[in-house]
């Protein structure tokens, strides 16, 4: 009986955070505790839960697909959407892949989860037209919804070739702080709006 009132262990009330990617947050390439993810979980040191769910090659429609069943398990506190890549690469409509995401979004909102959104851009010889519409999806999205964004997690990598692999897509280990930093500011807020506690040192 007395079990009956013990109060819910830290591991019962802390944010989880659900984390839907491709290969950037799958830690391609680099080893797996070198990812900007892990990274994200040694910060927090144990005041979150985090379920890394990326896989590399991850398009919006094989997340669509897959979120459902990650909701029902985990139940989110946080998703944190970082796909699109794929997709722009494969020269997808930016139509097909804003219905995709918005999907994601509503199943998210839907199960009580908050969302943020981490955007992505492609390489510039897709052409300016296509980027602009690619890109400008994570903007609409971001102001349909009302989520959180990132607009770009490479910023300040992408375009320094010493912090991006031979293949000049993925980011190299050294990266992957900066990726984290990029992510820092909004999913900071998140989490304190979730009643998560941040030391003042957190960066």
């Amino acid at each position: 009986m007395l079990a009956l009132v013990v109060p819910p262990s830290l591991a019962e009330t802390r944010p989880l955070l659900l984390v839907m990617g491709d290969s950037l947050s799958a830690a391609y390439g680099i080893e797996q505790q070198e990812g900007w993810v892990s990274l994200l979980e040694s910060r927090l040191d144990g005041k979150a839960h985090i379920i890394n769910a990326s896989i590399s090659g991850e398009t919006s429609s094989g997340g669509a697909s897959r979120l459902p069943d990650l909701l029902g398990q985990h139940q989110p506190d946080i998703v944190l959407l970082e796909l699109g890549g794929n997709d722009g690469l494969r020269g997808l409509p930016p139509r097909q892949f804003e219905a995709n995401m918005a999907g994601m979004i509503e199943a998210s909102q839907a199960a009580d989860a908050e969302v943020l959104l981490l955007g992505i851009d492609i390489p510039p010889n897709y052409g300016q037209a296509y980027r602009d519409a690619f890109t400008g999806v994570y903007y609409r999205l971001a102001d349909d919804f009302a989520v959180s964004l990132v607009p770009f997690l490479l910023e300040s990598i992408a375009l320094d070739a010493s912090l991006m692999q031979n293949d000049g897509i993925h980011p190299t280990a050294a990266a992957q702080p900066r990726i984290l930093e990029n992510v820092w500011p909004e999913l900071a807020a998140m989490l304190e709006k979730n009643g998560l506690a941040l030391t003042s040192d957190s960066p």
